[in-house]
């Protein structure tokens, strides 16, 4: 029987267990809607008067805005600055219609491995399970979360000029209801995800209030990436384009929220289906300079670093030039020399993949140290809606093509 042993053997090698048959590809996800979320504040003690909200039995109906459509949805959920759990009672997603209305039909209720509810503990981030809908792009989604205990918004994006609702008790589940009150924040939603097969991949813009829609009408969509995200539809080769700006953000250390530094792996990196970062980033910086001593080569040593983790995934970075500041009064000239030196680097070194001139576009040619005055909101710092309008519209959309 011995001569049989090497045809076992063989034999052994080459039939496979079925547990190891090749597995068919998973469905790509794709983000089709982000915020970035930072802390509301530590609790006060018992005898102070907390200023963040908190909800007791009752339903956040948070709008978000879609940039592409799929076939498939799921959310992000986060209670990372939490200090104690967070009880998401029931979840709905839905087509918005008009106010708290959505479209009944497009009505679907979420699940968590299963589970109608889910208990989040501090610090934690959860995923639904995936639903079938079809989300159509550009579009308002209505994810509808009912808090059964005792919730303090402490995990927030602030900044959402967004109106999202709050009724009363379990209705995630309603056509309609009549608010209790309305917020313009975003509480623990921090993402939106897609099965999309025609579209090829995400970019991320992450900056400071510029890139948020500080300024820009509320309820209008009007920021920046807004204005992408609809010419990345049109073209050849399609994308989302999500925002991860924070206002009040810098590079290098803490600002409103924490620093590109900090966050670039949770809200950038981390981002399903990435491909491309847009870098707009670096003003607060420059204008808190003075009281803690940053320079022009500090910022740019923070963006080499941003440059370098990025390039380690593969992932392509874009830097955009830094938008004028002035006329105001603590603008000064030394800090308008590191706002020249910043550009610079970003046009002149080669180490980004890419320059985007926003600073160019929306500069007044009369006065280069100020906006365009059909641009300016009326701040000097920030664009207005035609200045968002212009930054969006002057992005190469050919720049994000596949080589």
């Amino acid at each position: 029987m011995r001569p049989l042993l090497p045809l076992c053997l063989a034999f052994t090698a080459c039939a496979a267990p079925a547990s190891q048959a090749p597995r068919p590809a998973s469905p790509r996800w794709l983000a089709t809607w982000t915020a970035s979320p930072y802390d509301a504040g530590p609790r006060p003690p018992r005898d102070s008067v907390d200023r963040v909200p908190r909800l007791v039995d009752q339903t956040l109906r948070l709008v978000v805005r879609t940039s592409i459509g799929g076939e498939r949805v799921r959310i992000r959920l986060s209670n990372e600055y939490g200090d104690r759990p967070l009880v998401i009672d029931a979840a709905h997603v839905a087509v918005r219609d008009t106010g708290t209305s959505i479209v009944p039909a497009t009505d679907r209720a979420l699940t968590f491995g299963g589970r109608p509810a889910v208990r989040m503990l501090p610090g934690a981030v959860v995923l639904s399970d995936p639903v079938t809908l079809a989300v159509p792009a550009l579009r308002d989604l209505a994810v509808s979360l009912h808090l059964a205990d005792s919730s303090r918004l402490s995990t927030r994006h602030p900044l959402a000029l967004q109106t999202s609702y709050v009724g009363h008790g379990n209705v995630a589940g309603a056509p309609r209801f009549t608010p209790d009150t309305t917020l313009e924040i975003w509480p623990y939603l921090v993402g939106v995800d897609v099965i999309n097969p025609s579209v090829v991949g995400v970019i991320v813009t992450l900056g400071n209030s510029i890139t948020d829609g500080a300024r820009s009408t509320r309820d209008a969509n009007a920021r920046w990436p807004n204005v992408l995200a609809a010419r990345m539809l049109r073209d050849a080769e399609p994308r989302a384009v999500v925002n991860a700006g924070i206002s009040g953000g810098r590079v290098l250390t803490y600002g409103a929220g924490p620093s590109a530094l900090a966050r670039f792996e949770r809200d950038v990196l981390a981002t399903p289906g990435l491909t491309h970062v847009i870098l707009l980033e670096g003003i607060n910086d420059i204008g808190r300079s003075a009281v803690d001593g940053v320079t022009a080569d500090d910022i740019i040593f923070g963006y080499r670093q941003l440059i370098a983790r990025a390039h380690e995934r593969g992932i392509r970075i874009f830097g955009a030039t830094l938008t004028p500041a002035g006329p105001r009064p603590s603008f000064t000239p030394a800090l308008e020399a590191k706002r020249t030196a910043v550009n610079a680097f970003i046009r002149t070194s080669g180490e980004f993949d890419g320059v985007i001139d926003f600073d160019a576009v929306t500069r007044d040619p009369a006065n280069p140290l100020q906006f365009l005055p059909a641009y300016d909101s009326g701040d000097h710092l920030h664009p207005g809606d035609a200045g968002y309008r212009a930054m969006g519209e002057a992005v190469d959309v050919g720049m994000f093509r596949r080589r």
